[in-house]
């Protein structure tokens, strides 16, 4: 059985590395070379670059099952690969996170636009992260306010210098993080509003938010996109059967 997944995600490379010691032939693409370093695992076959719905049909060419694991709020990525499983006629699961219980009193909103236009009419500094992709929605608040948290790849610290964020300000990790390390940066960087993505359990967004209350600091969160799926427990045992029954 071949099977293609589009990962980036912890629970993509998991998944991946399950089903090639299951006996499948497991190919994964993953949109950078940072995150190929990441889901490397073993017996998987895996490649880098950001691929278009008729590049993803032609990766699929021979697969028996197309999964998307890419991260719940990877919109364009997700469309690219449902096309892409069409042209190609090969069946496709998304693996999708569970959502997490948002916490009372925080604001929710609908892109990282709006989560800008809110922040205007605030003060004090802001902990961005929701990725380097987004930043530039946040430009009319000023340099000073930003403090994102990013992904130690040159990517990400381009689009940080290009916005002009001073380098003191850039918090270049992988995570997820801890409650502990997210209250110790929120409480150094003297932060009073955290933005921030639904990531679900894998992506630490409750160890955010407890942070951010106990810090005091408000949280912005970014509504997740509505879609169709199925966890991870799921889709895992889908596979099997599909291999059993080969």
């Amino acid at each position: 059985m071949r099977v293609v997944i589009f990962s980036g995600t912890t629970e993509g490379r998991a998944l991946s590395a399950e089903l090639a010691g299951l006996g499948a032939q497991v190919t994964a693409w993953v949109a950078t070379e940072y995150g190929r370093a990441l889901q490397a695992a073993p017996g998987v076959e895996l490649h880098a670059g950001r691929l278009d719905a008729q590049e993803m049909a032609q990766a699929l060419s021979g697969a028996d099952l197309c999964i998307d694991a890419t991260h719940p709020y990877a919109r364009e990525a997700s469309q690219n690969i449902r096309q892409g499983a069409k042209i190609a006629g090969v069946p496709r699961l998304r693996l999708l996170r569970r959502e997490s219980p948002l916490p009372p009193g925080c604001t929710v909103v609908d892109s990282p636009e709006e989560a800008a236009r809110f922040l205007e009419n605030t003060r004090g500094n802001i902990l961005l992260t929701t990725g380097a992709k987004e930043l530039a929605a946040f430009a009319p608040l000023g340099p000073q306010r930003l403090y994102p948290r990013v992904l130690p790849a040159v990517e990400s610290l381009a689009a940080c210098e290009a916005l002009g964020i001073p380098r003191g300000h850039v918090i270049a990790m992988q995570g997820p993080f801890s409650y502990r390390l997210n209250l110790a940066l929120l409480e150094h960087f003297s932060i009073r509003w955290l933005v921030t993505k639904d990531g679900g359990a894998a992506g630490g967004f409750e160890e955010k938010a407890r942070a951010a209350r106990d810090a005091q600091a408000g949280l912005v969160v970014l509504r997740r996109p509505r879609e169709e799926g199925d966890d991870y427990e799921t889709v895992l045992r889908i596979c099997k059967e599909m291999i059993t029954c080969r």
